[in-house]
């Protein structure tokens, strides 16, 4: 089945004093990989920038530059997509039965049974490493012991952590930041689909396992007869398994299932640091921005859209 999808992610930032210059780059863009073909994308800012350009970055995410240098006091930025997706669901008990332990050794050792050429080692071996949000602790150790028996398949641990994360933590909005820890979230017990992503990625990392985090859309369903409500959606965040004999399986710990047709992948890195939707930087003499985000990912063609 093939899934066509319209998508529109708007981020807009109110100032309280006139801002001279704004320079940004956004991650906004979905990428083309296998079950997933983007057949538009344009970004639009608002005021038009003086300069913008497209990048491909050093994880194949295609980035937009841009430098607006008319004063304003509210800057818009538009990403618009339409993606085919036709993405199947796997089925757990259909994946290579390789134990975890088995892959972490064959990506330490260097064993081409992990990877097919050099370049792909480089990049597993990056994945089983700490970064900027994703910290080896002795609490996550501790937490994710009990998946990790010895010899048992990696499949099964990937979907006990999407299980016991979904069931033992608290989905609740406001309640992280973009700095909370996975310490910090196992302690109060509650965070969102980032947190939740780093928290896998740091237990599968944590015993030589690579895994890397992942940025994109879920389309959200409205409960049974009501209207999907615009702007509903939101950016979501999974988490992406390196399974020999299957190569990449993504996982959604947030709503405990693989990953299928419903998702829109925009891009990944080590964590959200490599792929935060915008970052920039702007010249004013006031302080703070308001900030409002509105995604809406809809089937194509729905009536007034975006």
């Amino acid at each position: 089945m093939t899934r066509t999808y319209d998508l529109v992610h708007r981020t807009t930032y109110t100032y309280p004093q006139e801002v001279t210059d704004s320079y940004g780059r956004t991650t906004m863009t979905p990428r083309d990989v296998p079950g997933q073909a983007v057949l538009h994308a344009h970004v639009d800012v608002d005021p038009a920038p003086a300069d913008t350009a497209t990048h491909v970055d050093y994880y194949g995410n295609r980035t937009t530059y841009y430098g607006v240098t008319t004063p304003h006091t509210r800057l818009v930025v538009t990403a618009r997509s339409t993606i085919e997706v036709s993405r199947p669901r796997p089925e757990p008990t259909a994946l290579p039965d390789v134990a975890w332990d088995d892959t972490a050794r064959s990506v330490a050792s260097g064993d081409q049974a992990a990877a097919a050429a050099p370049e792909i080692l480089v990049a597993l071996r990056e994945m089983v490493l700490p970064s900027a949000h994703v910290t080896f602790v002795d609490a996550v150790r501790t937490w994710a012991a009990p998946a990790f028996t010895p010899g048992r398949p990696l499949a099964e641990v990937v979907v006990e952590l999407c299980h016991r994360i979904r069931h033992e933590l608290t989905y609740r909005t406001g309640s992280t930041t973009v700095h909370t820890t996975q310490a910090q979230l196992l302690a109060q017990g509650a965070g969102v689909c980032q947190d939740f992503a780093h928290l896998m990625i740091a237990a599968l990392r944590l015993h030589g396992v690579p895994a890397r985090y992942v940025s994109g859309y879920l389309e959200t369903q409205p409960p049974p007869g009501r209207a999907k409500l615009r702007g509903a959606d939101a950016s979501h965040a999974w988490v992406s398994v390196w399974l020999p004999g299957a190569g990449w399986v993504d996982a959604d710990p947030t709503n405990d299932q693989l990953v299928d047709d419903r998702y829109v992948v925009l891009g990944w890195g080590r964590d959200y640091h490599d792929v935060p939707p915008l970052r920039g930087v702007i010249f004013t003499e006031g302080s703070g921005s308001r900030l409002t985000v509105q995604v809406d990912l809809v089937p194509a063609g729905s009536p007034a859209f975006g």
